[in-house]
């Protein structure tokens, strides 16, 4: 009965085991069922995502594509617009250039027009006292004009008394020659070897009467077209140097306005009215005289009076003109033989001045002329052998706003010059050999010739051995 009790215990505690584990797999069931809906109801939220995601991806796409469309479109109507405002913007400019030329004729045209109008009424007033005098006494109308003829005549024989004695010109030509060859230039010369030579008292001499000179010469030029042509480029030379006198003292700021209408006058010629010859026998009215001084057909009279120009004038038309005159002249021999002979070198100096920015290029073409291999260039690289010189290059390169193209010029006769072995120190006392090796750094490449010309220059000043050898070592590699 005890085992029987066991087994009935046993039986039991398997019968409660097997509820509870039927229990616990019906609430598995339960939950298992749950998670089946839940996944099912999951699955049909993630398909209808997944179509309303479709739907919103396809409306998008086309919205982009729509919007695409309308930017290409808006793109073409904006190059369209871009495009009439470009040739709205060249035709305003066109009208405005010829509205500019329109107003600049129609000013021509009322200047025309108030000469015309004067002249007119000058003609009227003419014909008016014409008229008044033929109602006068015909005879009395004749003396009074043999009259007023015989003062003429009196009076111009007397002006005209003076250049009568062309001897004397022959004579003052002579004496200017002399001086100018043997004092004035000579002079210069000295000054250029060695200050010390001449005593202050004595250069301020010489000045003072080249000052007191000037002025008297300036007035004599208006005599110059009753002059025996040939007598001009004495008259000329001697103006010259005298001007050159000038360069070193303190008369030359209170001479202004003789400088100025001595420039004015060499440059424009002058035309001159009248009788050399007082005798009844020529009309009264003779052709025109013309003294053609930087517009003569010659070379060395044309020369001279465009250094003249290039001293005393400061109007920038007039100085192109002068520069434009001196290059063609430069092309020559003579012309090259002159620019040695009056010492030129200073004169263009002068307009080597980064202010002067539009003549600078022009000034530094007059050089470049000189440079040419010819047997004038040695003693035009000796004239350029000195302080001035150098002095003035190194002012102009240290200036960052220089154009490329004057500094490439510039390297040019730079070149010429660092071959002369005695230039070397110039360039170091001016610290241009400097200049010109931060040059050579940051020249681009496709400035071939100026790259060029800046190691040439190093290369004869002994600069470049070490660059030459690392040059060399990368192109090797």
């Amino acid at each position: 009965p005890c085992s029987v009790s066991q087994e009935n215990s046993a039986q039991q505690e398997y019968a409660l085991q097997l509820q509870k584990r039927e229990h616990f797999l019906a609430e598995r069931e339960a939950l298992l069922f749950k998670h089946e809906a839940a996944l099912t109801k999951i699955r049909g939220v993630e398909e209808e995502v997944h179509a309303k995601f479709q739907i919103i991806k396809e409306q998008h796409e086309a919205e982009v594509k729509q919007l695409s469309e309308t930017l290409r479109e808006k793109t073409k109507e904006s190059k369209r617009l871009k495009s009439s405002f470009d040739t709205l913007k060249e035709m305003n400019d066109s009208l405005k250039k010829q509205l500019s030329d329109v107003s600049e004729q129609n000013k021509k045209m009322e200047v025309q027009a108030r000469k015309v109008q004067a002249r007119l009424e000058n003609l009227q007033r003419k014909h008016e006292f014409l008229t008044i005098q033929k109602s006068k006494d015909v005879s009395q109308a004749m003396q009074e004009i043999k009259s007023v003829k015989q003062e003429k005549m009196a009076a111009t024989s007397k002006i005209c008394k003076v250049p009568l004695n062309s001897h004397v010109y022959e004579l003052l030509t002579v004496l200017m020659d002399w001086i100018s060859d043997q004092f004035l230039k000579a002079k210069i010369e000295e000054e250029g070897r060695d200050n010390q030579t001449q005593t202050y008292s004595h250069k301020n001499y010489t000045q003072e009467k080249c000052a007191k000179l000037l002025p008297i010469v300036a007035e004599q030029l208006q005599w110059m077209p009753f002059v025996n042509p040939k007598l001009h480029m004495p008259v000329i030379k001697f103006t010259y140097w005298a001007i050159r006198q000038l360069d070193c003292g303190t008369q030359h700021s209170t001479m202004t306005s003789t400088m100025r209408r001595l420039g004015e006058d060499i440059f424009k010629g002058i035309v001159t009215k009248g009788n050399q010859h007082g005798s009844s026998e020529q009309s009264a009215e003779s052709k025109p005289k013309i003294a053609a001084f930087f517009k003569s057909s010659i070379l060395p009279l044309r020369f001279v009076s465009t250094l003249i120009v290039l001293k005393t004038v400061t109007q920038a038309d007039y100085l192109a003109q002068a520069f434009d005159s001196l290059c063609v002249d430069l092309k020559t021999d003579e012309g090259k033989a002159l620019f040695l002979e009056y010492q030129s070198v200073p004169v263009i100096l002068s307009h080597l001045r980064i202010s002067s920015r539009g003549l600078l290029s022009n000034a530094i073409d007059g050089l470049l002329q000189m440079t040419m291999e010819s047997g004038f260039l040695q003693p035009f690289l000796e004239a350029c052998s000195n302080e001035t010189f150098f002095r003035t290059c190194s002012v102009l390169l240290r200036n960052p706003k220089l154009d490329l193209l004057v500094v490439e010029k510039l390297s040019i006769i730079l070149q010429k010059l660092s071959r002369i072995k005695s230039n070397k120190k110039m360039f170091e006392l001016f610290t241009i050999h400097l200049m010109i090796q931060e040059l050579q750094r940051t020249t681009h490449p496709n400035h071939a010739f100026l790259c060029i010309n800046l190691n040439s220059i190093l290369f004869n000043l002994g600069l470049t051995k070490t660059n030459s050898l690392i040059s060399s070592l990368s192109t090797s590699h």
